[in-house]
């Protein structure tokens, strides 16, 4: 997760797709270069451990002017953990 978060501070489109679920991926990223991410806080998770192949983080996710709050759910595709898709909790 914290990865990932660093590739959209980046603007790492490239590393943002080579992470996601072949399944779920989309054919590219539209990123917006005028967000500035400011922080990201783990508010918990589930699995994700060696002995797990799906897991979940919940998180916030800081920008100038807003915050976006997810759980997302991961799996493990070719050995690597891969972002899958989130909700965005109530």
């Amino acid at each position: 997760m914290r990865s990932r978060y660093c590739a959209f501070v980046r603007q790492d489109a490239a590393y943002l797709l080579r992470t996601w679920h072949p399944r779920t991926r989309p054919a590219h990223l539209d990123l917006d270069p005028a967000t500035r991410w400011t922080g990201l806080e783990i508010l918990g998770t589930t699995g994700g451990s060696a002995f797990h192949a799906t897991g979940t983080v919940e998180f916030r996710a800081s920008y100038r002017g807003g915050s976006l709050h997810e759980e997302s759910r991961f799996e493990r595709s070719g050995g690597a953990w891969v972002y899958v898709d989130g909700d965005f909790p109530g």
